[in-house]
């Protein structure tokens, strides 16, 4: 029986994990990804299903003797960041890193994969979800939109995240809420270009924007009552070409995390009267989009006690206390209409810059085998305790 702390195996696995990180591609572009997965299932022998939502995969497991059933999730996609580290696997695509441990996620459920299919001490079926597109949110409503639980009816669910500064062998699981409703935002702003020197000839949208940016950050302390959870960030400013000309137009990007959905709405609806009164002041045209369609993770309550007893079973120190994070994942639309737990499994101390979307950020591969274990553990587990 292939056991998932076997030193060789997981070394195989880590390796797996470094060709990924080598290889990264962006959300939607995952072709050589789910290629290297499909490969590395049919080596196995497992029987599986491509393109899915686009590139995503679904690997069937069974064993007689149980009509229950249980999914578990990995997500495939890399972000459009340079990769600042200089090992041996360091990313091969200029531009483009795996700097959220999506390639581990990846291994992981390969692993996983490989030791399920050796064991013979668990009935029903289990399907391996290896997704694309969580990075830009749209990898899970894409694969259920393709069919996916019509042909792989699934139960529960169970996915998980890697959290740097945690030490490796730690576990979080939440009671309720553990990740945030996320969603991007945009605003352009389209002025009159002109000659720096003569700024009251123009209608600037530079300016337009910076004081935007001042007023975005005045809505949650001013309009948020204190005891509810809101981010807004302004991550990204786009304009000008030239140090002697006013341009044209201006963009500003960024993100909106929530946990409340009326709440939510009602900083959108704040939003809008910022962006489109900072416009009026400045004499500038607003263009703007908010995207509102996140969703928050919420474990069930069985799930999540399922999700504790099979960490503890790997060996991982289990906190429940923790508040949820702001993040946001997709796997929220997953688990929207079916029970599971999402956890979250420590990376180890963080390393020089080597935190979630950072530049010098990497898997840790000593949290493949906790990972792959309580993968493991709580399919097997999911499955009994589905049982009539």
């Amino acid at each position: 029986m292939l056991h998932p702390t076997d030193p060789r195996f997981l070394e195989e696995v880590a390796r797996w994990r470094r060709h990924l990180h080598a290889h990264p591609e962006l959300s939607g572009e995952e072709a050589q990804t789910a290629a290297f997965v499909s490969r590395k299932l049919t080596e196995m022998g497992i029987a599986h299903e491509t393109g899915i939502g686009g590139h995503g995969i679904v690997a069937r497991l069974h064993r007689p003797g149980s009509n229950r059933s249980v999914g578990l999730r990995g997500d495939m996609d890399a972000l459009p960041i340079v990769e600042a580290n200089d090992f041996d696997h360091m990313s091969t695509r200029h531009g483009v890193m795996h700097a959220c441990g999506h390639d581990g996620h990846t291994a992981a459920l390969l692993g996983v994969a490989a030791v399920l299919n050796a064991a013979e001490d668990w009935q029903g079926t289990i399907h391996l979800i290896f997704q694309p597109a969580e990075e830009n949110g749209t990898g899970a409503k894409a694969m259920i939109a393709d069919g996916l639980f019509d042909r792989y009816p699934t139960e529960r669910l169970f996915g998980w995240h890697n959290i740097p500064g945690w030490d490796a062998g730690t576990a979080a699981i939440h009671v309720g809420p553990s990740m945030a409703a996320g969603g991007d935002w945009r605003v352009s702003y389209n002025g009159v270009a002109g000659h720096a020197a003569a700024p009251h000839l123009t209608r600037d949208p530079i300016t337009a924007i910076g004081h935007l940016i001042v007023a975005l950050n005045s809505i949650v302390p001013r309009n948020v009552d204190p005891a509810d959870t809101v981010v807004i960030t302004s991550s990204m400013v786009r304009g000008g070409v030239v140090s002697n000309q006013i341009p044209d137009s201006a963009e500003l990007v960024g993100t909106l995390r929530t946990f409340n959905e009326d709440v939510r709405r009602a900083v959108i609806a704040r939003m809008g009267e910022v962006i489109e009164g900072t416009a009026a002041t400045f004499g500038v045209k607003a263009d703007y989009l908010i995207n509102s369609t996140g969703k928050v993770i919420c474990d069930t309550p069985e799930d999540s006690d399922l999700a504790v007893e099979a960490a503890r079973a790997a060996g991982l120190s289990v906190s429940r206390d923790i508040k949820p994070f702001m993040g946001g994942d997709d796997f929220a639309f997953l688990v929207e209409t079916r029970p599971g737990a999402y956890i979250h499994i420590g990376n180890g101390p963080v390393v020089g810059e080597g935190k979630l979307h950072n530049a010098g950020y990497d898997f840790n591969d000593e949290v493949l085998g906790p990972a792959i274990s309580w993968l493991a553990n709580v399919a097997k587990l999911a499955l009994k305790a589905g049982r009539t």
